[in-house]
Parts: structure tokens; C-alpha cells; sequence
């Protein structure tokens, strides 16, 4: 297992709770965590086959952006 990380707009609980029901169902994601505490807001996400970019995709469905620290 790998963890990606990203640097969010994701910046409350109310942001969370709009992205949770894309990334739980996301086959390939076994867990994931938004630091909103952080100043950079980020999100963490523990995966065995997926790569930055498709996370990156299913967030911006949410409307919010991710860039991948790399």
C-alpha cells in the first residue's frame, strides 16, 4: 500500500462531507483523511492501485481541486 498526498481547497467539515461519498466508493482507496487544520488543507489518501491522477479526477468531480505533493 502507498499513500498519496495532496494539497486541497477542501477547508471545512461541511467540504468534507461533500467529497466523502465519492471517495469511499472509490474502488482502490483504503483509507483517506482530510487535514482541514492544515494550512494547505491535506488530504491523504492510503491505495494499492491507484495513481495521483486518478484521485485528482474523482475530487475535481466534487468541485474541488488537489494538486499531488510530490
Amino acid at each position: 500500500m502507498r499513500t498519496i498526498q495532496f494539497k486541497t481547497n477542501i477547508n471545512c467539515s461541511n467540504c468534507v462531507a461533500k467529497v466523502k461519498p465519492f471517495l469511499d466508493k472509490k474502488e482502490g482507496i483504503q483509507k483517506w483523511e482530510v487535514d482541514i487544520n492544515n494550512p494547505d488543507k491535506i488530504l491523504t489518501v492510503e491505495t494499492d492501485s491507484l495513481t495521483a491522477e486518478d484521485i485528482e479526477k474523482t475530487v475535481k468531480r466534487t468541485g474541488f481541486e488537489t494538486t499531488a505533493i510530490i
